[in-house]
């Protein structure tokens, strides 16, 4: 019963975070950016002037640096980032919001918010922190489970 259940709540895990993704991309449409990269974008833009990498971002959302690099490169032809050499390591790139970047930031962040809120309606704070725990339990799951496969294969 308890495999069945867990089984469950993977299957439902599963089929939230993609909702959740749909739900924000068709919000963020008539913006011209999808859900993941108004993601990126907004982390790059929180970074202030410091600019932020790509393996910064790998670590921070998981995404395969395949991913990221088309992903950056999305954003710089759309004119929202663009990129600097790093000082002292010519092969390291920075990536730092652009005026139009910034411009979007407030829309992005008010299309978030407003997603969020739909999402989370109904729930009392104590189920927000709970399922916070639950999810942060989870997390600390699965990085376990990664670390002992990266032993593995060393």
């Amino acid at each position: 019963m308890a495999h069945s259940r867990q089984g469950q709540l993977y299957r439902d895990s599963r089929w939230i975070c993609i909702q959740v993704e749909q739900q924000l991309n068709r919000c963020l449409a008539p913006k011209g950016i999808t859900a993941v990269q108004a993601n990126i974008l907004l982390y790059i833009l929180r970074q202030g002037g410091r600019g932020v990498s790509l393996t910064d971002i790998h670590r921070t959302f998981g995404y395969s640096m395949a991913t990221l690099s088309s992903m950056a490169k999305r954003l710089r032809e759309k004119g929202y980032i663009r990129a600097e050499r790093c000082r002292g390591d010519e092969r390291c790139h920075l990536l730092l919001g652009t005026e139009k970047g910034l411009r979007l930031r407030e829309e992005l962040e008010e299309a978030i918010s407003a997603a969020e809120k739909r999402l989370f309606c109904g729930f009392s704070p104590e189920e927000l922190t709970a399922l916070g725990d639950l999810q942060e339990k989870l997390m600390r799951n699965l990085a376990a489970f990664e670390e002992k496969r990266q032993k593995e294969e060393q």
